[in-house]
């Protein structure tokens, strides 16, 4: 019994320390508690960065003025172009088209996205100049896929035929075929036809083709190279200049479907709450292989823009060797900005990393490799299979027949017969060894549309598959178009290359350009661009605080009128609608008057606008007001509304506030 007492207070007595113990903490855990306090990013924030934001005001005040600075110089509007308005209509006596004309046109558009809306431009003008009857251009990029959707047929296929035809009824007169007593005679060649180049003159249609119009009643054009008339016209023809923004900026609508589908992906970009930048790299292997950037690469896509750029050299469009020093084009301008190049002049910009980017193109080439740094800087960098599902996709491309996959197929396995008779042709005994045998090519070495650069040195025609891809390919190109002109930022990788080709960029520039000058749209110089490379090619994730000054001051006056001049000056000679101005647009008359400048050749390379009529002046003096009346009375708060990452708390904001002031900056962070 007393052993059991016993047992029972030593029980007891341990009880009553665990609770003494257990008290214990309990206060000093208050106490300590006392001292703490609670962490807040933007506490934080005015901590680590009072003395720069300055501590006489409130951080509230401070915060919304940063951010709102930075919105501001990062997506806000260009103030010299806010003047400009798009005016395409004429302005000189212009008569309507009379059905007692010169005959017929009808064309053949070959190329892709950019070569046909700019062909279709030029033959609506033409039509125009030589008074005739243009029929609906045939779409070759679509009429050679067999077996596409019934419902769209060649210029259907992309864009509104009868939007089209309605469009342009007090321009051109429009049909939809020959008449029956001319298609017999066309399908027996007995109509002329001609090949223009894309810088044909105005003269040539008057003096070469028109004859034969009018004897003939019927002429063919085929147009390979993106257009078929100079981009630059003489003074007097400058309602042909208005046209041609008429056609490309207001008559050439893609079909409903492609439209509906391309502003849901514009509303989806939008719905996340922050601006976006759209992003075209310009990484085509026709217009590698032309400018001769094969090295870049290091891969077997090398091998493939070497191959292109044989066959260009042999078909004469090329008149230069096969091998060039790609690094020294590089350095001259001629070949694109690398993906991982533009996410580093973005970050030096200021762009956070949580921008959201969308990547432009139906043909990036060098595919998701060359996407990999981009896509580690900027992890928002989404594009159309992003935003769309296969079935949207599958309802915009419409039913379409089956097709056998092209699959690889062994060569047949010879037989105990065949392997005797190679044996006993071999030569004269002893034999020497035979040598050991190849690596066997697998399958998922062979798949992929350059498969036949491992056993082949000739390229394969196209297969049926691969003319239904360049088919679609048209239908992404634009829903990118459409996505890039309403993005509120745009940057090329590759535009004005100078291969007197039409391009994606320089046709997103124009109309961007045309339908709102404001935007912003920057005209990078690669050449020198290239050269700021070179200085930090050793730390170029690291480049020092004068070189990011240096990104920032080029790109900023890229935007502005210096690359809006650099702009007039290289890109409009080759493609007239980069650069629609001063032809189709007007200038406010409460804006003040630009200092005009002009070329060499007497054409206005910045000025020279009109003054609006008054019922577009009234129409930007009302949307003035209503946007104004919409805004807050605190401007600073609704500049911080729009701005990316304003709910995140790390240390990423800070880091981009104090940009300015940073000896270095590490994409990184």
């Amino acid at each position: 019994m007393v052993f059991k007492s016993k047992i029972k207070w030593v029980a007891l007595f341990v009880l009553a320390l665990s609770m003494g113990s257990l008290l214990v903490h309990l206060s000093i855990t208050k106490f300590s508690a006392a001292g703490l306090v609670q962490y807040s990013p933007l506490a934080a924030l005015r901590q680590d960065f009072g003395s720069l934001i300055g501590t006489q005001v409130s951080f509230s005040s401070s915060f919304f003025y940063i951010y709102g600075s930075r919105s501001k110089k990062l997506w806000g509007n260009v103030k010299a172009f806010e003047s400009l308005q798009p005016y395409a209509n004429p302005r000189t006596n212009y008569p309507a088209p009379n059905e007692e004309n010169n005959g017929f046109i009808y064309a053949k558009v070959f190329g892709g996205f950019e070569k046909i809306r700019s062909s279709i431009c030029d033959l609506v003008t033409i039509s125009r100049l030589l008074n005739a009857t243009l029929v609906i251009p045939e779409i070759q990029e679509s009429l050679r896929s067999k077996g596409i959707s019934y419902k769209f047929k060649s210029f259907s296929y992309l864009y509104n035929e009868e939007q089209f035809i309605a469009s342009l009824t007090r321009d051109v007169i429009i049909v939809k075929s020959l008449p029956e007593n001319l298609k017999a005679a066309r399908k027996r060649n007995e109509f002329p036809t001609f090949k223009p180049k894309v810088s044909t003159s105005p003269n040539y249609y008057i003096q070469e083709v028109l004859p034969k119009l009018k004897r003939t009643q019927v002429i063919g054009l085929i147009l390979t190279d993106g257009g078929c008339l100079q981009s630059i016209l003489p003074p007097s023809m400058s309602e042909l200049q208005r046209l041609r923004c008429r056609v490309a900026f207001h008559a050439l609508q893609f079909r409903p479907e492609i439209e509906i589908l391309g502003r849901l992906m514009v509303e989806r970009l939008r719905a996340w709450g922050q601006p976006f930048l759209a992003y075209h790299p310009g990484l085509v292997r026709e217009t590698l292989a032309y400018h001769g950037c094969a090295e870049l690469f290091q891969d077997v896509h090398t091998e493939l823009i070497q191959y292109r750029r044989a066959q260009m050299i042999r078909q004469g469009i090329v008149n230069e060797e096969l091998s060039v020093d790609s690094h020294l084009r590089r350095d001259n301008g001629s070949c694109p900005l690398m993906p991982e190049e533009v996410g580093i002049l973005l970050r030096a910009m200021g762009y956070p990393p949580k921008t959201i980017i969308y990547l432009a193109g139906s043909e990036t080439f060098g595919g998701h490799r060359v996407l990999i740094p981009l896509r580690a800087m900027f992890s928002n960098l989404v594009d159309r299979t992003s935003l769309c599902s296969q079935k949207e996709f599958s309802d915009l491309i419409g039913p379409e027949t089956s097709l056998p996959q092209d699959l690889f197929q062994p060569p047949p396995a010879k037989s105990e017969k065949q392997l005797k008779e190679e044996w006993n042709k071999a030569g004269p005994r002893p034999r020497p060894l035979s040598p050991p045998p190849d690596r066997p090519i697998y399958l998922h070495e062979k798949e992929g549309w350059y498969g036949w650069i491992t056993e082949s040195d000739t390229e394969p025609s196209p297969s049926a598959m691969d003319l239904r891809n360049q088919a679609h390919r048209l239908l992404w190109d634009a829903l990118d178009y459409i996505v890039s002109v309403e993005a509120d930022a745009f940057f090329p990788g590759f535009h004005n290359d100078g291969s007197k080709w039409p391009d994606f960029a320089s046709l997103v520039m124009g109309q961007r350009l045309y339908e709102s000058a404001a935007s912003r749209t920057y005209r990078p110089d690669r050449k020198l661009l290239a050269e700021l490379f070179n200085i930090t090619r050793e730390n170029m994730y690291h480049p020092k605080h004068n070189w990011t000054v240096s990104v920032k001051e080029h790109l900023n006056r890229s935007l502005d009128e210096n690359g809006f001049i650099r702009q007039s000056l290289f890109s409009k000679p080759v493609s007239f609608l980069s650069h629609p101005l001063p032809e189709c647009s007007c200038r406010t008359s409460s804006a003040t008057v630009p200092n005009e400048l002009k070329g060499k050749d007497g054409r206005f390379l910045y000025g020279g606008e009109d003054e609006c009529p008054k019922w577009i002046q009234h129409g930007q003096e009302a949307g003035s007001l209503e946007s104004a009346g919409g805004k807050t009375d605190d401007s600073e708060s609704s500049d911080y509304d729009e701005l990316p990452e304003s709910d995140d708390g790390d240390s990423k904001n800070g880091t981009t506030l104090v940009f300015d002031r940073d000896e270095e900056w590490d994409p990184n962070d």
